[in-house]
């Protein structure tokens, strides 16, 4: 049976330059791969999966929370890429862990694990809880040397945790931090409930 994967990391750790990657490797080996992103990920343009060091490809598919996946649209594929998985739906991730049975093709998610208040986005907490396999693509923190592995959410330079889950944005409104980077500027006891 094909498997589920799930790599993920903070911004700024260049999943999404991996999946492009990915798929040019499929590609330029004359295999056939779908690439695939939430329909509300618009930063970059409608079908555009884009990497911050310039690389981009089109989207094959855009997806909403409520989209149906049918096995036969997939049939033939050599993989399934995802950008963006964190803000896919609980089901959606159900629909994609079972095209790897019918029809048994590989699926390859990338996303954030965590939103800026430490929380798990839904897309990403189900492929923790159905993956076969789950990959960390590392970054340092943008403040010091070690490993990040939260998110922060910046407002005219200075970290929050007020607004939205959702805010889409790059590196002008995040950044990549350590544990101990991110409880300096916002202690963890502060954060809302979830």
């Amino acid at each position: 049976m094909a498997k589920l994967y799930f790599r993920h990391g903070t911004m700024n750790s260049a999943k999404t330059l991996n999946l492009l990657a990915v798929a040019h490797n499929y590609r330029a080996q004359g295999k056939r791969v779908r690439l695939m992103k939430p329909r509300l990920d618009d930063r970059f343009g409608a079908h555009e999966i884009a990497s911050r060091a310039g690389v981009t490809m089109q989207a094959d598919a855009l997806v909403d929370a409520d989209s149906v996946l049918s096995p036969e649209e997939f049939r033939g594929l050599d993989c399934v890429l995802v950008d963006e998985a964190q803000f896919l739906s609980s089901r959606l991730v159900e629909q994609l862990r079972m095209l790897t049975r019918d029809p048994g093709v590989p699926v390859i998610c990338y996303g954030l694990r965590t939103d800026f208040r430490t929380r798990l986005f839904e897309g990403a907490r189900r492929l923790l809880e159905l993956a076969d396999s789950i990959e960390e693509v590392k970054v340092t923190c943008q403040y010091c040397n070690k490993k990040a592995i939260l998110n922060m959410r910046l407002v005219d330079g200075a970290a929050t945790s007020e607004g939205a889950q959702v805010m889409l944005g790059a590196e002008e409104r995040y950044v990549p931090v350590c544990f101990g980077c991110f409880d300096a500027r916002l202690p963890i006891a502060s954060l809302p409930p979830g």
